[in-house]
């Protein structure tokens, strides 16, 4: 569950750590990433993955853009279920492309797949240059996440697809407070039991603090983009953003 720019929400340590949610922080837990995500999901994680890209209703020989790529799952996602796309991804962790760039590489896909270091609030690429944009995880650590939704809504063609798959903190239902429970404490727990990294203090902050899907949507709407659907999963502790520019 990679990021994009560093966000504004700091862990619980010295002056001297990385500022949560940077590519700083995510140099730090890029070995051992792709192990706490599936642990700390119980594996989950992947059918969101599924659901995101089978949201982008990609055609043959669509070139895709997937940001916050981290470790590359999510874009090797979209090459596993529709072969004759292509994609670039953007992260602003270098070593986390690094972890991506060998996954990649070991199944034969540089050609198809490029992974380069980048910031989702100034996208490095032309007005409607790709025909589906993905983003897993990534959008509640930009700093200016309404101009990094403009953006999108920028390289992306007017009939193309946006999804934007994100952590939240449930605040309805029966099984809320198993889910908050999860989030707040099992969560970061292992991760810093399992890294040895502090920076995983971040992790529940930034979800607790990200807003309600309704909100969210709204800001989508005023970035500039058409809300198609707003899908919560697994109870909430997830949710999928599917948009369009509009």
């Amino acid at each position: 569950m990679s990021t994009a720019p560093q966000s504004s929400i700091t862990p619980a340590s010295d002056s001297s750590a990385p500022r949560g949610g940077s590519g700083a922080m995510f140099d730090m837990i890029a070995p051992r990433y792709d192990l706490l995500n599936r642990l700390m999901s119980f594996g989950v994680d992947q059918r969101w993955r599924n659901k995101t890209v089978d949201a982008l209703e990609l055609k043959p020989g669509a070139r895709v853009l997937d940001l916050a790529t981290g470790t590359a799952d999510l874009a090797l996602k979209v090459l596993q279920r529709h072969p004759d796309t292509k994609v670039v991804g953007v992260d602003p962790s270098e070593r986390m492309l690094e972890v991506g760039r060998s996954k990649v590489a070991a199944k034969g896909l540089t050609r198809v797949c490029e992974l380069q270091v980048g910031d989702a609030q100034q996208l490095p690429f032309e007005d409607k240059s790709f025909d589906g944009l993905c983003m897993g995880f990534g959008i509640r650590n930009v700093p200016d996440r309404a101009r990094a939704l403009r953006e999108m809504a920028r390289v992306v063609r007017p009939d193309g697809r946006i999804a934007i798959l994100e952590l939240g903190e449930p605040r309805k239902g029966l099984l809320g407070p198993l889910a908050r429970f999860q989030i707040r404490t099992v969560a970061p727990f292992l991760g810093r039991l399992l890294s040895g990294a502090r920076e995983y203090r971040y992790l529940q902050q930034s979800i607790s603090t990200f807003p309600e899907p309704e909100v969210f949507a709204g800001i989508m709407r005023d970035s500039g983009l058409e809300v198609l659907r707003v899908t919560p999963l697994t109870f909430g502790v997830c949710c999928l953003y599917v948009a369009r520019p509009r």
